[in-house]
């Protein structure tokens, strides 16, 4: 809020005008009726009656001043915390990521946000206005009848005791609520990213069956929380009736007794009705709010979460990086304790050469690479990167001189230009098209009326997946990295664009410096070292033609991966 404090203080600026709005309502209403109604006296009561008209038209600009004024600091504060929080979240490493469903970081930025922004807007600025109105009101009503203002504190115990019951109860069914909101919208973007898979296998029913159990859980949460909501309202109603009953009983006493006049009990009654009025907002004011404080705990946990940013030390310079040396020195790593996945692996690798990673699937492969990366950086051991410890690097320096190439090609419902560029900074047209022509995209961008400008649809489902394979290697090499990571993709595509992805990975490993999780026996063939991955251990290493004559391990995995279909007959 602090940016947006002007907005706060023209509001509460405006409430001492609305007090006096408010205040100066029920004087003139006394004197009109014991000055003119009771004593029949009609002279001057047009310009009483048209002064009270006058305070209603003031107290009500006086109001709308404040409250949009209030309502302007909230939704701004809160346009700045969605970005925030949006910038945040993308400053996650991959980790929170890999452990987090999407569903419950998107439920935090959206359904979470309005509820805080709902509060803010609503709910705790207009509680300062409401509780300086209340006091306002309630030093009004003592100078009026103190007597009658003790029924009203005689109340004030027990509406403070059940607001107190039902607002604990409203966090808790809030918190369940929130909770199970997340739950339901996690599955149900898992569902969406699988539509074809659930299609596919007709598991329609079963799917909706398990929804339906997820979204059960939010309904009765909700519901829980509507109910104690509706009594925390009803209980204020229900105490309003009675004060009031009991004002218009004991002032009817007063006045038979000539303590008050009938125009003090109608200015009081008046009073007392507009006194009640913040108390009942009061009410629903703190239903907005609890909802925003458990809205709040989810948000605080998703903020509470280490970014690259704080995790990352970066050097001094922050210039671009020109790839030399890598070196791996006795790395062990393991995602969950107790699951050793990388032991003691140590290589290393300079400028211009080529390293392929081949082994069965979890031997640790993949893992490599994400260490490169700086996607886990809680490693032991030793990654150098020209010499320097790879955590000393920012992720800026580190991507300016290494690019990820992955199996799974994600593309962006955009350009095929924009998809290879990225909107990065010093990438022009000119820039992707010898992109493009480099890895040989351009053999079928070409064949499109847009060319480059062609809009790519739902990740790619208007192309093949070897052209999308083709985008992404021309996206890699767009960067003009030094160090080329290569996650070498095994999904069937035509003949035609298999040979040019075959071409594209050729001319990458001539030209480039490249670490290859390797599943073509061509890229095995054409690197320089070879290294054999097993249960997290590197078990062999050396070209092809070593390693084929010591007959051990990668002879039993080229046989193996020739019978799966996966590389060409060694």
């Amino acid at each position: 809020m602090s940016p947006y404090r002007k907005w706060v203080v023209f509001s509460l600026v405006a409430v001492p005008f609305s007090i006096v709005g408010t205040l100066l309502n029920p004087w003139l209403l006394i004197k009109i009726v014991d000055n003119y109604l009771v004593a029949a006296e009609i002279k001057g009561l047009i310009f009483m009656v048209s002064l009270l008209a006058g305070t209603v038209a003031f107290n009500y600009i006086a109001d709308a001043v404040y409250t949009y004024s209030l309502q302007r600091a909230g939704q701004l504060a809160i346009a700045d915390m969605r970005k925030d929080l949006y910038h945040h979240s993308l400053t996650l490493p991959r980790k929170y990521y890999d452990n987090t469903p999407i569903g419950v970081t998107l439920s935090r930025l959206t359904s979470d946000g309005e509820a805080i922004g709902e509060s803010v807007a609503v709910g705790v600025l207009s509680l300062i206005t409401d509780i300086i109105k209340t006091v306002a009101l309630f030093i009004f009503l003592l100078y009026l009848s103190w007597q009658l203002t003790l029924v009203i504190f005689c109340l004030l115990p027990p509406v403070y005791f059940l607001t107190n019951l039902l607002r604990n109860k409203l966090r808790i069914y809030y918190n369940e609520s929130r909770e199970g909101l997340a739950d339901a919208t996690a599955y149900l973007q898992e569902c969406l990213n699988g539509i074809r898979t659930i299609q596919l296998y007709a598991a329609e029913m079963k799917v909706i069956s398990r929804f339906k159990k997820k979204n059960k859980r939010f309904l009765a949460a909700q519901t829980k929380s509507n109910v104690y909501d509706a009594l925390l309202y009803s209980v204020i109603e229900g105490l309003t009736a009675v004060t009031m009953a009991g004002i218009i009983w004991i002032g009817t006493g007063n006045i038979l007794k000539g303590v008050v006049t009938i125009g003090v009990l109608v200015g009081f009654i008046n009073t007392l009705n507009r006194l009640f009025i913040p108390i009942r907002e009061f009410a629903q004011q703190i239903s907005l709010i609890q909802r925003a404080l458990s809205a709040l705990e989810h948000i605080d946990s998703l903020f509470s979460e280490p970014s690259e940013k704080e995790q990352l030390t970066p050097p001094a310079k922050s210039e671009r990086v020109s790839f030399r040396e890598l070196e791996f020195k006795g790395v062990d790593f393991s995602y969950n304790e107790g699951s050793q996945v990388l032991n003691q692996v140590s290589f290393s690798l300079r400028r211009g050469e080529n390293i392929a990673i081949v082994g069965a699937t979890g031997s640790g492969k993949s893992t490599i690479l994400k260490l490169i990366t700086k996607a886990y950086g809680d490693y032991r051991g030793n990654i150098r990167l020209n010499g320097q410890e790879l955590r000393d690097f920012s992720k800026a320096e580190l991507l300016s001189c290494i690019t990820l190439m992955q199996q799974d090609v994600f593309l962006f419902n955009e350009s095929i230009r924009f998809n290879i560029s990225l909107g990065r900074p010093g990438i022009d047209v000119q820039e992707v098209r010898e992109a493009a022509e480099f890895v040989y995209a351009t053999e079928f961008i070409d064949r499109f009326k847009e060319g480059l400008d062609y809009k790519v649809i739902d990740n790619g489902k208007n192309l093949s997946a070897g052209q999308a394979q083709l985008i992404s290697f021309a996206r890699a090499i767009a960067g003009k990295s030094d160090l080329i990571l290569l996650d070498e993709a095994t999904s069937s595509v035509d003949s035609v664009t298999e040979n040019l992805i075959q071409k594209a990975t050729a001319k990458i490993l001539k030209e480039k410096t490249v670490i290859a999780i390797a599943h073509r026996l061509s890229t095995i063939q054409n690197s320089d070292l070879i290294l054999v991955m097993k249960e997290g251990h590197i078990v062999e290493q050396g070209n092809h033609q070593e390693l084929l004559k010591k007959g051990g391990y990668y002879l039993q995995l080229l046989k193996r991966m020739e019978q799966e279909k996966l590389v060409e007959n060694p």
